[in-house]
């Protein structure tokens, strides 16, 4: 049996992982924090409020004196690090909250964690950090290199990606230098549900519902690689069940997609079910299939953010050699997922984009 402590827990891949792991360790107990910041949302926790092995905290990672009364008193064995900013959009804009959060929140972590394991030794069994980390700490790919191992160098190229370099290179040191055990995923896009509305999938799923445009950056031929939500929560669970401390691994989809592509792909997906389903045209009149148009109309292309890298692309064989990992899903079988999740789900997303989300997208994606 496991205590978990899991950071930024009522976030899109933090909450996703709450409910995973209850659902595959039944034995484990789990305290979930989060500082229910503008993406942090309590909701995305209601399964497992009522599951007497779940304790949720309202708490920041900056508040050391609260990190280490956690790992103490909640007898922590296994802490889970999602914790963060991520948004490249809003790193560009506003750097600063980058820094404090990933950074200097990532160093707090590890503070409490070596005080509470290593010198005052309160745990008196195997215990582990997980940092969960990105594919952007890499850099940027050209259209025909190979895709990023564990050992290409790090290269991050926005506000963002560098800080979440920073932690990483925090967590290696803490291991190196204090023994701290420990152990890094970075890993490709995410989607899925709970996914706030500001990530490319959801806002353009969202947008055609509500009859708005659909911001594509500079020519849409920018390449991620796409992991959906859930495959990602069982790579980590492989990473902290069986990777070696100290050790990195990159956790992908094998799911390279340029962005226009996608956002061609959900409108063509989205008009089939208008087709199949005239109850949706009922609850979103304003999109354009349920008129009989197509969601394509609404596609504009916007000037393009400063820095944007070209393309991601994970090698996810060490992770399937040594842990055995393997996504479940193709892009194909997890777009459908998420579009039943966000379609049976309105009013969560309704409640998540109030006016001040609204004001954020049309500023920052602005018609060039």
């Amino acid at each position: 049996m496991a205590n978990l402590l899991i950071t930024g827990a009522a976030g899109f891949i933090g909450a996703n992982f709450v409910h995973y792991w209850l659902a595959r360790h039944p034995a484990d107990r789990v305290v979930a924090l989060d500082a229910l910041t503008y993406a942090g949302n309590i909701n995305n926790l209601d399964g497992a409020m009522a599951n007497e092995r779940f304790r949720f905290v309202h708490g920041d990672i900056r508040d050391g004196e609260l990190m280490e009364q956690l790992l103490a008193d909640a007898d922590i064995d296994l802490l889970v690090h999602f914790a963060a900013e991520s948004h490249v959009d809003r790193s560009i804009h506003g750097p600063e909250a980058f820094i404090d959060t990933n950074v200097v929140g990532t160093h707090v972590l590890l503070q409490a964690a070596r005080k509470v394991w290593l010198e005052e030794k309160r745990i008196d069994r195997p215990v582990l950090f997980h940092h969960v980390s990105t594919d952007e700490v890499y850099g940027s790919l050209a259209s025909d290199d190979p895709p990023f191992t564990e050992q290409t160098p790090y290269a991050p190229n926005s506000p963002y990606s560098a800080s979440k370099a920073a932690s990483d290179h925090l967590v290696r040191a803490y291991h190196h230098t204090y023994g701290l055990p420990v152990t890094t995923s970075n890993c490709s896009n995410n989607y899925g549900p709970y996914q706030f509305p500001e990530k490319l999938i959801p806002l353009m799923l969202l947008n055609m519902l509500e009859g708005r445009s659909l911001p594509i950056y500079g020519d849409g031929r920018n390449i991620r690689d796409w992991l959906y939500v859930e495959d990602h929560c069982v790579g980590i669970d492989g990473v902290i069940t069986h990777g070696r401390r100290g050790e990195t691994y990159n956790i992908g989809g094998n799911n390279e997609w340029a962005n226009i592509d996608i956002v061609q792909l959900i409108c063509r997906l989205l008009d089939q079910r208008f087709g199949r389903d005239p109850s949706l045209a009922e609850r979103f009149p304003a999109a354009p299939a349920a008129g009989g148009g197509r969601s394509e109309e609404l596609i504009t292309y916007v000037t393009d953010r400063p820095g944007h890298d070209r393309r991601y692309a994970i090698d996810a064989t060490r992770a399937r050699n040594e842990l055995g990992y393997q996504p479940a899903e193709s892009f194909e079988t997890g777009i459908e997922k998420t579009l039943d999740w966000y379609l049976t789900h309105e009013a969560w997303w309704r409640a998540v984009m109030d006016g001040s989300y609204r004001e954020w997208v049309e500023r920052h994606y602005a018609q060039g």
